[in-house]
This record gives C-alpha cells, structure tokens and sequence, in this order.
C-alpha cells in the first residue's frame, strides 16, 4: 500500500506537469519583471530558453528553512548530501552530477575551489541578506566555464533599500544556540548592508557539535552615476566529523574551515553597451584531524587562493544582443599533502541571441574558450533555443559541450589508502534538454526532459586487494531523466497561500568497467519528490509545510517531513521550526545518520 501511494503520488506529479506545464512561488508580474543574471546576455525569466529555478525572498522567508543548504533541499533536480547539521558540512549535486561537477556563485563571482568540490558551500550565506537564489541546471560551461559541468547557482544578494536594523535569536534541540544582527542604511549616494551571526550546537550524537560564524559586508558607493559595489564575507566553521569522512567508524574526525570573499565591481552604460569590469580575492583554509584530542596522528592543512579580474559586456543592435567578455584568474594552493600549485586561468566568451517569427523564436548560439596553465585550451560550445507559443507557454530546448578539470585531491593526495594521479584527463560530457513551460497567474508549471553522455570520469580503482586506491580516467557513464514542477497561487479570506510540487526522475546506465575493484559509486536521487505548502492567515500567522521523497539508485529510500509556523506582529516576529517530524531514519551520504525529530525556537525584531 505504501508503495502504491509513492507510485501514484509520483505518476500524478508527471502528469502535472504534462498538463500545466518552471513552478516558481511569486506572481506573474513579478516573473515579468526578475531579469536573470545567471547568464551573460541578461534576460527576463520567462525568455530564458533553460531550465531556470528562482526562489525569491518571499519563498526563502515562508520556506521553514534556516539555512541555504536546508533551503536548496527543498529544490526538484537539486540532491544536497548533508553531513550533520546547519550546513556545516554539505555537498551539492544538480541532476546526478557529482560535488566537483557543480558551481557555486555569489552575485555571479565563481566561487569553485580547485582543492575539491567539498568546500563549495563553504560560503553560503545567511539567509537575511539573499534576495534570491537563481538555479541553473544542466551544462553552463559555456555560461560559466569548466566547474558547471552539470549546472550552477547563483546567490543574488539584497541591496540596502531602507534604513533598519534587525536583532534576531534562536535556541532549541541539541542545545542549539543561535544570535545574529542585520544593519542596512541607504543614504543619498551610498547603501550598506551588514550582518553577523554566530550559530553553535552541542550536536545531536558524540562529536557533531558546531561553532560557525558569519560577517558580510555589501555597499555601493555613486549610485546615482557609475556604481562601485563592494562585497565582502567570512565564514569560519569549526565541528566534530564523525563519520564524515573515511569510514563510519572514525568517530573522532575533525575539521575547520575559513572561507572569505572580497569583490569589486561596477556598470557603465552607454546606448546599446553595457560593461561589468569586477575583480574578486577568494580564499579557503581548510584544516582536517583524523582524531581531534590528538592530530598528530594524521592531519591535512590545505589553503587556497584565487585572485581574478573580469569584463563583462553586452551589446544590442538590430541584429539582436551580443554578450562577450574576459575572464582572468590565478589560483595559489599550499597544502601539507597536496604540496605548492598554482594555476593560470583564461577565459573567453561569446554567444548573440537572434529573434525570428515576430520575435516569437529565439535562437542563442554561444561558445567559451577556456585555457589553464597545467591543461591548456579548452572549448564550450553550445545553443538554446526557445519558441514562444503565447504569452504563458514557451517551448524550449538546449544542447551543449561541458566538462571539468581534475580538483588537486584528484591529482595530488596522498593518504594510507589512496593515491592521486597526476596524469589524469579532464571529463566531459555531452548534454541535451528539452522542456515546455507555463507562466500564469495563478498556475506555474514546467516539464523537461534532459540527456547527459559524460566520458572519462575519475574512478578510483586498483587490480588487487592490497593496492592502494588511484584515480583513473576510467568511467563512461549515461544519465536521462526528466523534471516537473507545478505552482499554485490562492487566496483563502484574502490571505495569499502558495502549493509547490516537484519530481525528478534520473536513470544511471553506468558502462561495463574491466577493472577489480572499483570505489566510484553512482547514487543518484533517481526518484525525488519535493512539495511545500506555505500559508498566511489573519495576516500574522504563516504555517509551512515541506514533504520530501528520496530514492536513490543504491535502493535507499526515506520520506522526510518539516514544518514551521511564525507569527508576525508589527516587527516582531516569532517562529518555531520543526525538523523531521516522524523520526525519519535515513542518511545522505557515507552512512552519517541524520537527527531525528527536533525543534528550534527563534524571536526577531526590526528597529525602523
């Protein structure tokens, strides 16, 4: 019976979509008016000709998430791997792809790490200063360049439109501890929005406490002329990791990491030209104990430097809009394991979208030119095209060539088990979708179908027993699937309530490997189930509630659901977030057990 309920909740969720065919939790002028900057020609979300997910301030501030990484779960198509709790240690993946096969951005600042894929998330943002979340799926190399290779997200964050502070505190299960301060001030010719936050916990079993902490700068200085918008954050993350890493059994693992960004960039428009120069300092610091009261035992120290410059530019003509565009970047890495390297990294970018039929068909060719010191030049060829069949439904499809450098852990470690190859190829991949997509007033819906050829993976694999574990150029592999998300808007006494369906579905067909023994294991969300209900009454109460569904290729299964309810009175807000509320027992990656049930109390109040 149970099964028979999945099936039919899956099989009405394709339907859905077939029928009223991206959901997306804000109105259809809102739509109109969200101009994407996940991608190098700007356009208004209903033209894009990709599967594009937007999750605005309103879905982030009802979502009954706390965090970005909580947040992103909540996504069709988007697997986030967790390994504890309060996105202290999470991967991403984007439609079966691996950790190092997805990038992070932070306003359009390319924020991969060329240690490993595991340090991704380690900016996220606190929630209070996004104003939204662009998600890109499928390949964006050309968009991107090399670490887009199965899709990319994009954090936009908020611009200082009033002047206030906000004071907010949390405590709750796990002994929970959580107190952050939001300043924003917008003056004449300048803005500023400043947070901090401190989030800590004793942890929900032995050895997953936390001590996370959180500073964000953004300002923008002549606004009223050429801008100058200065971003900048650090987050240090310091928590127990048992189980994380090697096998279950190390119960005593330990980590820290720093990560910082420091960004300039401007906009200087002139007729049909528009020209972003920026240029950005990211650092990572990443600190590993095998066994934490003792790390002498084995401990790793990596820490990673990229400086780069960008420009940025668009033109429009009669002919349609060009997007052009330079990127410089150098990255630095000193490691107790991975030893010195550095790297040179170009890339160029061109890409025009012509319109035809009265402008109802687009056509966007485009190809990235990418060379790097160590693995020389690399091209991303690729197009989108879209048909508009009338202001609510739209047609697309997209092809395109992506693929990925090897990380320096791939290269490089070293560890009693394993061994790096220093002679590894980059993988690629072939990458096809098409989709419909419906824009109402009341009814959002998309349906795609995406098809992704990728060669030369890296496996670690050995021919005896006793070897040891080495990176291989080994693994052809075929991922297909499709995706659907349906949205509804409706008023119940005239308070807005919002519904939310999502399934993915993705098939592996992993190619014959002759080989002894391999590690790579293929664990796709191959069926995934998301819906959220998220509701207001009386114009003070906002209840949530999110459903979650995971199958995995592997044949583990979980159903998970949270819950939240706030109360908003004037400035103050109080709030309660409940997390797996059945006592769900299941774990995402490397058999860490996620927490049972448990609750976090929160109370903020803006000063105006």
């Amino acid at each position: 019976m149970k099964y028979t309920m999945k099936l039919n909740l899956l099989l009405a969720s394709f339907l859905a979509g077939i029928f009223l065919t991206q959901a997306q939790d804000f109105p259809q002028q809102d739509l109109d008016s969200v101009v994407i900057i996940s991608s190098r020609i700007e356009l208004p979300f209903k033209e894009n000709s990709r599967t594009i997910t937007v999750i605005n301030s309103e879905m982030i501030q009802k979502s009954a998430a706390t965090n970005v990484v909580d947040l992103l779960q909540q996504v069709a198509g988007v697997d986030i791997r967790r390994r504890g709790t309060a996105g202290s240690q999470a991967d991403l993946y984007i439609r079966g792809g691996s950790f190092d096969q997805t990038l992070l951005l932070i306003d359009g600042i390319k924020l991969e790490d060329a240690q490993t894929g595991h340090h991704t998330m380690n900016l996220i943002l606190p929630l209070d200063v996004i104003e939204r979340i662009e998600i890109i799926k499928g390949p964006a190399a050309r968009v991107f360049g090399q670490n887009a290779f199965t899709g990319a997200v994009n954090i936009v964050t908020k611009k200082a439109l009033e002047n206030q502070v906000k004071l907010g505190v949390q405590g709750g299960s796990f002994g929970q501890k959580n107190a952050e301060v939001t300043v924003s001030s917008n003056l004449q010719n300048t803005s500023h929005l400043v947070h901090y936050s401190r989030n800590t916990s004793e942890g929900y079993r032995y050895n997953t406490d936390y001590d996370n902490q959180n500073y964000f700068i953004k300002s923008s200085f002549n606004k009223n002329h050429m801008p100058i918008d200065l971003i900048a954050t650090f987050q240090e993350r310091k928590f127990g990791a048992n189980g994380f890493y090697s096998t279950p059994s190390a119960t005593d693992q330990y980590e820290e990491t720093q990560a910082s960004l420091v960004g300039l960039s401007s906009v200087y428009k002139h007729n049909n030209l528009t020209l972003k120069p920026r240029l950005y300092w990211r650092r990572n610091q990443d600190e590993y104990v095998f066994i934490r009261t003792n790390p002498e035992v084995y401990r790793n120290l990596h820490i990673t430097n990229k400086v780069a410059a960008e420009l940025h530019g668009s033109y429009s003509s009669s002919l349609g809009t060009t997007g052009f565009g330079v990127d410089l970047a150098q990255v630095y890495l000193s490691s107790n394991n991975l030893g010195d390297r550095e790297r040179f990294m170009t890339n160029f970018f061109l890409e025009h979208r012509f319109k035809f039929l009265n402008d109802k068909l687009d056509v966007t060719p485009g190809v990235a030119l990418t060379y790097f010191s160590d693995f020389k030049f690399h091209a991303f060829p690729g197009v989108d095209i879209g048909y508009s069949i009338s202001e609510q439904f739209k047609f697309y499809g997209n092809v395109g060539y992506t693929y990925r450098i090897p990380t320096y852990t791939d290269l490089y470690y070293s560890d009693p088990t394993t061994l790096g190859n220093d002679q590894l190829d980059p993988e690629e991949a072939i990458a096809e979708e098409i989709g419909i997509k419906y824009l109402g007033a009341k009814w959002n819906g998309s349906l795609a179908f995406f098809n992704r050829d990728s060669k030369k993976l890296i496996d670690y694999v050995k021919e005896n027993e006793d070897d040891l574990w080495q990176a291989t150029n080994i693994r052809d592999l075929n991922t297909k699937g499709f995706e659907t998300n349906i949205n509804y808007r409706f008023d119940i006494a005239g308070d807005t309530q919002l519904m939310d369906l999502g399934y993915t579905f993705i098939d592996d067909e992993v190619k014959d490997l002759d080989i002894a023994f391999s590690r790579y294991s293929i664990n796709s969300l191959k069926h995934q189930v998301t819906a959220t209900y998220k509701g207001r009454f009386f114009n003070i109460l906002q209840p949530t509630i999110v459903y979650k569904y995971a199958e995995r290729t592997s044949g583990q299964a979980y159903t998970v659901y949270d819950a939240g309810l706030s109360v908003i009175i004037n400035q103050l807000e109080l709030s309660v977030f409940a997390n797996n509320i059945f006592n769900e027992e299941y774990y995402e990656t490397n058999l860490v057990p996620m927490p049972k049930g448990n609750l976090l109390f929160g109370l903020n109040y803006r000063f105006k």
